[in-house]
């Protein structure tokens, strides 16, 4: 619990940053794509080669290529499309991604999580009610495509280091998760990649370095650990401790501006959904007590 808390700090700024400084800025591409690279050579020289089972291997290699490499590739992408508080607020549909996908892998279902989804949509529809553009939708879906693959990674990394029980620090495995992100990020630049948004000046540079080294190198490691020690209702909780960190960070520093009145009131109504996940869908109430 402690590492998800002290991670979900880190990344508060994260949003903003991207949203303030890199996006429309930089091509999206190759700011994922040196992310990875920073981050994977932070891990390389304690890559075990050896010793490591090829199920475990091809796990982690998944577990990054989704939570990762999807994710960010279609993070980036929203900005374009969405403000950073709305981005900020639409994570808050992780959790019940969490939940169902829990459910999947342990051959469960209720149909709560997916009437609380409906109502969270509904939210999302008030915060831009004056305005569902194509660009706005555009943005939404590539929000919730981040939002699926970020939870799935999530929970499909805690099974996979439950399932290979080996007596081994994480850090020696957790190279193949960003070697899985390149999978995806390296073509990604190559095919869609604009040469000509690279970055410009020392501080675009500066926050790429810091996003590729402490938030991805170092924050998606400890995020990930620390799923391995909490029960699933606790990591989805601790999804939406991001939401008003990282609104409070870019409404008090960058965007004071904004129509707090309409976000408050659709956020209220996302907040609600989740209320109605934990209290009607029998595995989250449960686990929310354990809580």
């Amino acid at each position: 619990m402690v590492l998800l808390v002290l991670v979900t700090a880190l990344w508060a700024f994260s949003f903003s940053l991207i949203g303030e400084f890199l996006a429309g800025r930089v091509d999206s591409d190759f700011a994922v794509l040196t992310r990875v690279l920073l981050a994977a050579l932070v891990f390389l020289p304690f890559t075990r080669w050896r010793g490591v089972p090829g199920g475990m291997k091809l796990g982690i290699l998944i577990t990054g290529m989704l939570q990762f490499g999807i994710t960010y590739l279609c993070l980036y992408r929203s900005f374009s499309y969405l403000t950073v508080p709305e981005v900020l607020l639409f994570t808050i549909f992780t959790p019940l991604y969490v939940t169902l996908i829990d459910d999947a892998l342990f051959r469960r279902f209720s149909p709560v999580a997916l009437l609380a989804a409906a109502i969270a949509t509904l939210g999302a529809g008030i915060i831009r009610y004056d305005g569902l553009s194509e660009d706005f939708i555009t943005g939404f879906l590539l929000l919730q495509v981040a939002n699926f693959t970020f939870a799935a990674g999530q929970v499909g990394y805690k099974h996979v280091m439950r399932h290979y029980a080996l007596a081994l620090p994480g850090y020696r495995t957790f190279g193949y998760f960003f070697f899985g992100a390149l999978v995806i990020a390296l073509p990604s630049f190559l095919i869609f990649g604009d040469a000509e948004k690279l970055p410009t000046t020392s501080l675009q540079w500066g926050i790429l370095g810091w996003l590729g080294l402490a938030a991805s190198g170092l924050g998606l490691y400890l995020w990930n650990r620390g799923a391995c020690e909490v029960d699933a209702g606790t990591l989805a909780i601790m999804n939406n401790a991001l939401v008003p960190a990282g609104l409070l960070v870019n409404l008090l520093i960058w965007n004071r501006d904004a129509d707090l009145m309409r976000l408050m009131l659709g956020g209220a109504v996302i907040a609600f959904s989740l209320w109605v996940n934990t209290r009607f869908h029998p595995r989250a109430r449960v686990l929310a007590r354990a809580s």
